[in-house]
């Protein structure tokens, strides 16, 4: 078994050269953001993440956790893990320091949360969780909620849930049924929840659920949802902590993987209903709560790529010592698998902390531009990112033959573990739906044409950049062949209303994989001047000449779904769908 080692070099790349964090240092708000900074902030978390999280890592898988009355004990090591995280300021450093923030970008925060993701997937939701709590009460609560909530938030002392999904209610929150009735300054919930991570667990004194729910007098539909904060132990008007809530954990689900995290199934109300307060304005809920979600689904994407490169570091270890016919890392079957893993592994972290850095840009500029970017790449990151990590984490466990398929590798942990990210916070057919219709269609197409304007920069680039002909023709086919496909999706897009969604999925990982191969260009280019480990930057230079010939051609596949359209999607009835079996 390996402990985990964050590669800090190429996060460092990608923060420079494909997340520009130099021009982001100029900005007056990010001023503190220098490269000594940042490298001293990623070497402190590197430490955390490879000493005290990684170890955690299986010891969860294997105890994983239960419900013991009201309480859920979390697994040996973790509440010390988190407490040292905590007294650490890692929860900190993207927020306002009004509220006890380091006010660092966002972007910066990123490669931080990607080790503890990679380092313990499980623990790691915990913060991840409680950051996207901190980012919908600062964009949406009152004063008097933000100085109540964000400090101890902030702080670690507290940690926060989201509360979105009821057992009659999926994706589709139209059909929440949780309820809330006023009562003087605050309001009364009632109702069920599940599949809320990490909703009860022994880590701090209180845990701060923001919750859904619909008014009597509220409208059908999800314009009629709105948010409450519901802390599990009511805060005094000193700051301390009173009676518990009527907010219980009722059971546990047991799951594929991340075993160490409490999915919980919440119950609100059960005796006199849980006290909740209002966050915004009353039916405006969805809205408050997407300012959560948004962030909370480039988050998991960086999921993907965390637990893709914990999957890379075991398989790239384990074929270095594995012996058969010479050692295995040298087969040119196995150095495919592996240089498969390393290069999706590194374009979706470029991809996804260039996508942050477009958040960071928009909110200390205000640029528009930048704020449709993030929008747009936000799907794909949350989709393409974890698509690849089914990749990536698969060929781990083929990279180690059989003994992948043994749990005591710890290869089949990644892969198990990896599994979810296509389906929370939105599942990447949601995804897909939301890149073609509102990122897409509902502008016309004009923050698609605004990204494949910068990559026809990136093409100009690495066409005159010395000694990369075939990957500058390699790059222009693909391109070509996403702009033809976004051309058709736009025409028939306009004509038929299910057209979209049948060629969503496909559109999607055309754009994830040209977004990816875009990246690279990028990369290797900067490769050629930057300084630093030579080694390193050659590497690099392989990494990209393999993603252009082995992974880039993809394009063409996808794009040729998409061109044929969704007539054979489309048309078989149900009844054929089960015409195999017998009656």
């Amino acid at each position: 078994m390996i402990d985990y080692k964050a590669p800090l070099k190429d996060m460092q790349f990608a923060l420079r050269h494909n997340a520009r964090l130099p021009q982001l240092a100029e900005l007056p708000q990010f001023e503190e953001a220098s490269d000594d900074m940042v490298s001293a902030i990623l070497e402190e978390a590197s430490k955390l993440a490879g000493e005290v999280l990684s170890p955690l890592n299986v010891v969860g898988d294997q105890t994983g956790v239960k419900l013991e009355g009201d309480d859920v004990p979390t697994p040996a090591g973790f509440a010390d893990a988190y407490k040292q995280f905590a007294e650490g300021g890692w929860g900190s450093l993207q927020f306002e320091p009004e509220f006890g923030g380091q006010g660092l970008p966002y972007s910066l925060s990123i490669p931080v949360m990607e080790m503890w993701q990679s380092a313990n997937m499980a623990w790691g939701l915990c913060p991840l969780l409680s950051q996207g709590a901190v980012e919908a009460l600062a964009v949406n609560a009152s004063d008097e909620l933000k100085a109540q909530y964000l400090p101890q938030l902030i702080s670690g002392e507290w940690t926060g849930t989201m509360n979105l999904t009821e057992p009659g209610a999926g994706s589709d929150l139209a059909a929440i049924r949780c309820k809330a009735e006023r009562e003087g300054d605050h309001y009364r919930i009632t109702g069920q929840k599940i599949f809320i991570t990490w909703g009860e667990h022994d880590m701090t004194d209180n845990i701060v659920h923001l919750v859904l729910a619909r008014l009597p007098d509220a409208p059908e539909g999800v314009k009629g949802i709105s948010l409450f904060v519901v802390p599990k132990f009511m805060v005094n008007a000193d700051g301390s902590l009173g009676e518990r809530n009527d907010a219980r954990c009722v059971s546990l689900e047991h799951k594929l993987g991340i075993h160490a995290s409490p999915t919980a199934v919440m119950s609100f109300g059960d005796n006199d209903g849980a006290i909740g307060y209002l966050v915004g304005e009353e039916n405006k809920g969805l809205a408050c709560m997407f300012t959560m979600m948004n962030n909370a689904r480039l988050a998991v994407g960086l999921q993907g790529v965390a637990i893709s490169e914990r999957a890379y570091q075991q398989a790239l270890d384990y074929a270095g010592e594995r012996e058969q016919a010479g050692v295995i890392l040298r087969h040119a079957d196995v150095r495919r698998m592996l240089l498969t893993m390393k290069a999706l592994t590194e374009a979706g972290r470029a991809l996804a902390y260039d996508a942050c850095a477009s958040l960071d840009f928009a909110h200390a500029t205000g640029s528009k531009a930048e704020n449709a970017r993030a929008a747009l790449l936000t799907p794909i990151v949350k989709g393409w990112c974890t698509e690849l990590a089914q990749e990536v984490t698969s060929l781990g466990v083929q990279v180690h033959g059989g003994m992948g398929f043994i749990e005591e590798t710890g290869a089949a942990q990644h892969y198990r573990d990896a599994r979810i990210l296509p389906i929370y916070e939105g599942t990447n057919g949601i995804q897909a739906l939301d890149l073609v219709g509102r990122k897409t269609l509902f502008d016309k197409g004009e923050a698609a044409q605004a990204l494949f304007t910068e990559m026809d920069s990136a093409l100009n680039a690495l066409q005159s950049t010395s000694g990369f002909e075939k990957e500058a023709e390699r790059f222009a086919t693909a391109l070509t062949s996403a702009k033809e496909a976004n051309a058709k999706l736009l025409e028939e897009g306009a004509k038929d209303r299910k057209w979209p969604g049948a060629i969503a999925f496909n559109y999607m990982m055309l754009m994830g994989t040209l977004a990816g191969g875009w990246q690279m260009a990028r990369a290797a280019v900067a490769a050629q001047t930057a300084e630093g480990d030579e080694t390193f930057l050659q590497a690099k230079t392989l990494t990209t000449r393999f993603y252009m010939a082995q992974i880039l051609p993809r394009c063409q596949a996808y794009a040729a779904t998409v061109m044929n359209g969704a007539e054979d999607i489309l048309a078989m009835n149900d009844e054929q769908l089960a015409s195999a079996w017998y009656s």
